[in-house]
């Protein structure tokens, strides 16, 4: 098959469950990400298929007026200052379909693509100097199955750097209420980010999410009330795999309201 970067592609051993970009090429190994979900994969050229007919089966703008929708906010009597969110990402291709997710939205967030490696060495600095209420460390990891053991950090591809990143910003602010950390991406370590400090974190299945669910968590704190404490259920619900995606801990939200408006 003649593929080349960019092409878009599933792999017939795993039933074309996942599209994938093709990313780069070394001889007959071709390395992946996911068009759709935050994976990261390799595969041999002969186990690949064009499968670009798929690739709008997943719309984002159905995703954003659902949860515009979802916001249910009297807006006649009342002003509302919704959390700020700094979005870091691994992916550049994700960063921006989540930062067009918080425009629609009316939040204010800045994202910025860092490679998941090189996350905690910089992020101190960038929650000083963009004082978030919220923070996304995100981008891409896989667990690597054939190895059968869900316990070891180094079964995975990149949850190690994400507990890296989530211990440093503890450092800079240990309150889970006061610094809201959403953290992981496809089949993460959902317990040991939660246990470095994420309140809420992927993935409790070890399975695929979308490349929105981060944003979808982060824009529903942002839009709770910092009086009440979240409904957990009803959010962790809102992402595309729902519990077995996505999970946390309940806490308040990050939005002050005013009145009047």
């Amino acid at each position: 098959m003649n593929f080349k970067i960019g092409s878009i592609v599933s792999r017939i051993s795993h039933n074309h469950d996942v599209i994938f970009r093709v990313v780069s090429i070394s001889g007959d190994i071709v390395f992946l990400e996911g068009v759709h979900e935050r994976l990261s994969a390799d595969s041999e050229m002969n186990d690949l298929v064009f499968d670009s007919d798929k690739v709008n089966d997943e719309n984002d703008d159905d995703i954003i007026e659902r949860n515009v929708r979802d916001l249910n906010i009297d807006r006649d009597n009342y002003f509302y200052i919704p959390g700020k969110i700094l979005h870091i990402d691994g992916d550049n291709n994700y960063l921006d379909r989540c930062m067009r997710f918080y425009n629609h939205m009316g939040i204010n967030a800045n994202g910025i693509r860092l490679n998941e490696a090189a996350i905690s060495s910089k992020i101190q600095e960038l929650i000083k100097e963009y004082r978030p209420d919220i923070v996304v460390i995100t981008g891409h990891d896989a667990y690597y199955s054939k190895k059968d053991d869900k316990k070891n950090i180094n079964n995975y591809k990149n949850t190690a750097n994400f507990i890296s990143a989530i211990k440093e910003a503890r450092k800079y602010e240990k309150s889970q209420d006061k610094l809201i950390i959403i953290a992981g991406a496809c089949q993460s370590n959902y317990e040991e980010l939660i246990k470095a400090g994420a309140n809420f974190a992927s993935s409790p299945k070890r399975i695929n999410i979308h490349a929105l669910d981060p944003a979808i968590i982060a824009s529903s704190i942002a839009f709770s009330d910092r009086n009440q404490s979240i409904d957990l259920i009803h959010m962790i619900e809102k992402t595309k795999y729902g519990s077995d995606g996505m999970g946390g801990i309940i806490t308040n939200g990050m939005m002050f309201v005013g009145y009047p408006r």
